[in-house]
C-alpha cells in the first residue's frame, strides 16, 4: 500500500486525503494548528459563533461530489440551504439593491436602476454562462504540471475565448450604465483578492456562480463542511494529526521521501502533498538548493492578493435593517483599490457583513453574529503595517453608524483580525487570503503548477496554486492532484 503524507489540512488537504483513502492509500495529514480546515475556521465564544471564512458558499456540488466519488453520502456530513435573494448592496447616496440567482427579479430591479441593463440582461447571462462553461471544461478539473501542459491547440483557442485582454471593469460597462450596478458587480474581483479595473474579465465566471448557479449557505455554519471533511477522512481511515508542524521534506537526490516533523520524527512517504500558501509554504519546507524553478527570487515576484482587516462582532439582539450578506460601499471604489494597492488601508472602505444568524438564529442564539471584513494591503508594503487596529476599528464603526448601523453600542463580544494575524495563523505570504494576485492577463490560468519541477513525487495544493483562490477551487485543486497520483499509481 502506498503512503501520502500531506501537509496542511485546509479543504485541499482534506479533499485530497478523501480521494486517496478511498482508492486503497495510506494517507497521513499533518496540521500545524490545533483545527483542521484552515482558512475555514469556526470561532465561538460567548454564545456567539462566527464562520472565518468563506462566508459565501458556491457550486455546492463541488464539495458534494468529493464524498460521493468516496462511496460516502453527502448529506450525512453537512446540507446546504440555496439564498435566492442573497446580498443586499447599499450606497452612500442612500441606494439599495440586492443581487439574486432569480432573473426576473434581477431584471424588475434593473428596469428601475438601470434600463439599459435590463434590456441586456439576459445577454450578460449568455456570456457569463460561456465564460464558466470554457473554464470549467478546460481549465478547473486540470492538473497542469508543466508548461507544456497548456500546448494544446484546444486549449489555446479556449484562453482566447475568456477574454483575458479586458479588464472585469470594462466587462461590465459592456452591459450596464449605473455605476452603482457596475461597482456591485466589480466587487466579484475581490473574491480572488484582486482589483476588478485591472483583473481580467475571466473573472466575469464569479458572477455566474452567485447570478446564475445561486449562493448557499451550511446549516449550523459554512465551517460544517470542513467539520464534514474531517468525519469523512476518518471514516475512510485517514491518520490525521493536529498540532503537528513539519519543519522540512526529506529530499534526496530529486526526490522527496518523506517529512520530518518540528520534533524531528522522519515520516516515510512515496508521494507528498503540500497544501497550504506555496510562497510560504514551499521555501519554508525545502532549501533552495532543491527548488531551482522555485528560487526565494521567483517568490519575491509573485504579486500577494489583497489581505483583510477583520472584525467579530457579537451583538445584543439583533439589527433589523442588516442582511446575511450585505455589502456597504465606498463612494470611490477606483480611490479604494489604488490605496490599497500603494501599501495604504482605505480611508473609506467598502465594508462587508456577514450575519449568519439572520438565516440560522440558533448557531448565535442571544444575538448578532457580524463577520465584518474590509480589503487590506498585504504586510510589509508601504508604510502602515503599524497602523493601530483600534483606530482603524473605529474608522469602521463610524463608517457603519454614517449606514445607520450602530455595531458599538449593541457589542458584547468583539475580535479583530489583521493581515498580520492571517500571515500567522495560516501561513499566508504577506497575509494574502487567496494567494498571488490574478490581475495580469495571464494570472487567471497560469498560476503556479500542481506539482514541483524539480523534485520528483512532490504536488501543491491550495488556493495559491492551480486552479486558484476560493473553497470550490481549492477542493478541485485538493482532488486533481489525488486523481493524478492515482492515475500515476493506479491503486494504493
Amino acid at each position: 500500500m502506498k503512503t501520502v503524507a500531506i501537509i496542511g489540512g485546509g479543504l485541499g488537504g482534506l479533499t485530497a486525503a478523501i480521494t486517496l483513502a478511498s482508492s486503497g492509500y495510506h494517507v497521513k495529514l499533518f496540521e500545524k494548528n490545533s483545527h483542521f480546515g484552515g482558512k475555514m475556521l469556526a470561532v465561538d465564544q460567548e454564545g456567539y459563533h462566527f464562520d472565518f471564512g468563506p462566508n459565501t458558499i458556491t457550486l455546492p456540488h463541488v464539495f458534494q461530489n468529493v464524498l460521493e466519488k468516496a462511496g460516502l453520502n453527502p448529506n450525512h456530513y453537512f446540507t446546504f440551504e440555496k439564498l435566492t435573494h442573497h446580498t443586499r448592496n447599499t450606497f452612500s447616496d442612500g441606494l439599495s439593491f440586492d443581487l439574486s440567482s432569480s432573473e426576473s427579479y434581477m431584471t424588475n430591479q434593473l428596469k428601475q436602476l438601470d434600463p439599459k441593463g435590463a434590456a441586456k440582461y439576459k445577454s450578460f447571462i449568455k456570456d457569463i454562462e460561456k465564460l464558466y462553461s470554457l473554464s470549467n471544461q478546460h481549465f478547473f478539473h486540470r492538473t497542469f504540471q508543466s508548461w507544456r501542459d497548456y500546448l494544446s491547440p484546444q486549449l489555446g483557442n479556449a484562453l482566447r475565448k475568456v477574454k483575458p485582454t479586458r479588464t472585469l471593469h470594462d466587462f461590465y460597462e459592456q452591459y450596464f450604465q449605473n455605476p452603482r450596478i457596475i461597482q456591485a458587480l466589480d466587487r466579484y474581483a475581490t473574491y480572488i483578492g484582486s482589483n476588478p479595473y485591472v483583473a481580467p474579465a475571466t473573472f466575469a465566471m464569479i458572477a455566474y456562480l452567485e447570478l446564475v448557479d445561486g449562493v448557499y449557505y451550511t446549516k449550523g455554519g459554512n465551517t460544517n463542511i470542513a467539520k464534514g471533511f474531517v468525519h469523512a477522512a476518518k471514516d475512510l481511515g485517514v491518520e490525521l494529526y493536529a498540532n503537528a508542524k513539519v519543519r522540512q521534506l526529506h529530499v534526496h537526490q530529486k526526490q522527496v521521501e518523506g517529512v520530518v516533523l518540528e520534533n524531528g520524527e522522519t515520516i516515510e512517504a512515496d508521494e507528498v502533498i503540500i497544501n497550504g500558501d506555496l510562497l510560504k509554504a514551499y521555501p519554508d519546507l525545502v532549501s533552495e538548493e532543491h527548488r531551482p524553478h522555485f528560487s526565494n527570487q521567483k517568490v519575491r515576484e509573485f504579486e500577494p492578493s489583497i489581505s483583510g482587516f477583520v472584525i467579530l462582532a457579537g451583538l445584543e439582539g439583533r439589527i433589523p435593517d442588516l442582511h446575511h450578506h450585505h455589502v456597504f460601499f465606498s463612494g470611490n471604489y477606483k480611490k479604494e483599490f489604488k490605496q490599497i494597492e500603494s501599501g495604504h488601508y482605505a480611508t473609506e472602505p467598502t465594508i462587508y457583513i456577514c450575519t449568519s444568524s439572520k438565516v440560522d438564529p440558533d448557531v448565535s442564539p442571544n444575538g448578532d453574529n457580524c463577520f465584518i471584513l474590509v480589503n487590506a494591503p498585504p504586510t510589509s508594503v508601504g508604510e502602515d503595517d503599524d497602523l493601530d487596529p483600534e483606530e482603524y476599528k473605529q474608522v469602521i464603526y463610524d463608517r457603519l453608524k454614517s449606514f445607520g448601523i450602530d455595531i458599538q453600542s449593541k457589542l458584547k463580544y468583539e475580535q479583530v483580525w489583521t493581515p498580520e494575524d492571517i500571515r500567522d495563523k495560516f501561513g499566508a505570504f504577506r497575509g494574502s487570503l487567496y494567494g498571488p494576485a490574478s490581475n495580469r492577463k495571464v494570472d487567471a490560468f497560469a498560476r503556479p503548477f500542481n506539482r514541483s519541477q524539480d523534485i520528483q513525487n512532490l504536488y501543491f495544493a491550495g488556493g495559491s496554486t492551480h486552479p486558484g483562490g476560493g473553497s470550490p477551487m481549492v477542493v478541485l485543486s485538493g482532488k486533481n492532484v489525488a486523481e493524478a497520483i492515482v492515475k500515476k499509481h493506479g491503486g494504493g
